[in-house]
């Protein structure tokens, strides 16, 4: 494996922006190339098999990229699709759901999580699946947010019906008395401005934060950090303007992407 070959990062959108803003900042050496799916988004409302036809064509591009490693920062491409895929590839994977979960189920500050995520990541029980290999004695409240991935991709965060649609699931989410809320997807970061109105931001965890860390110390015990940046790409299966407006939140494009139809 090429130490100097690319990171390829996807998602259905913007959300894995999320993810990359911080390994650029941790691994700021390192290539990249960016692809979102905008075409087929949301993940979260398709079924298993679209998700693993999804993934699998990306991969493919990747491979076809020479990618050293792929960051699969999408929570439900993870849940659903990463056990079917997983060895079918020559480049490192990782999956950010079980990249993070053994630091999740060990955090201090309480044993009752919140996992606020898309339909097709609750449906699988990832999160709590992978926390309990960690940590039994950890209670995991799963919730879904079916329009939380709309509303960052369509930049409607700031509007009164979103604000409603975002606090009616925090709301919820709150009869539990989680004593942390992990904000399971991508996307849901974008919405901090508004969480943060109906409770404490600190109370929320970005996994990303972790998953790059990780991914950092996986390539340096695998020698395969990059010696000097070169480039970074982005590609979107349609919409690049909006993929590129909706994006500033977490990174500011100096281009648009360019449109691959995989």
């Amino acid at each position: 494996m090429n130490k100097n070959g690319s990171i390829g990062i996807f998602d259905s959108g913007v959300g894995g922006l999320s993810v990359f803003s911080r390994l650029i900042k941790l691994l700021p050496n390192e290539d990249y190339i960016y692809f979102g799916d905008t075409k087929n988004m949301p993940y979260g409302e398709k079924t298993k098999d679209q998700l693993i036809e999804f993934a699998d064509k990306i991969f493919k591009f990747f491979e076809k990229h020479e990618a050293k490693a792929v960051v699969m920062a999408c929570n439900t491409t993870s849940a659903v699709t990463y056990e079917t895929l997983k060895d079918k590839f020559n480049f490192k994977i990782y999956p950010i759901i079980q990249s993070v979960c053994s630091t999740l189920a060990n955090l201090n500050g309480g044993n009752k999580l919140g996992v606020i995520a898309t339909p097709a990541t609750i449906k699988s029980q990832a999160y709590s699946k992978e926390i309990y290999k960690y940590n039994k004695n950890i209670e995991v409240i799963e919730l879904s947010a079916p329009d939380w991935v709309r509303i960052v991709e369509e930049h409607r965060i700031n509007a009164p019906q979103s604000i409603l649609q975002v606090k009616e699931i925090l709301e919820e989410m709150k009869t539990h008395n989680p004593d942390k809320i992990v904000l399971a997807c991508t996307h849901y970061p974008y919405l901090m401005e508004v969480l943060k109105h109906f409770e404490d931001e600190n109370k929320f965890i970005d996994p990303s934060l972790y998953f790059a860390q990780n991914i950092k110390a996986d390539l340096e015990r695998n020698n395969l950090l990059n010696d000097e940046f070169e480039y970074e790409k982005f590609y979107v299966s349609s919409d690049p303007q909006n993929f590129k407006e909706a994006s500033k939140l977490f990174y500011t494009l100096n281009e648009l992407p360019k449109i691959v139809d995989l």
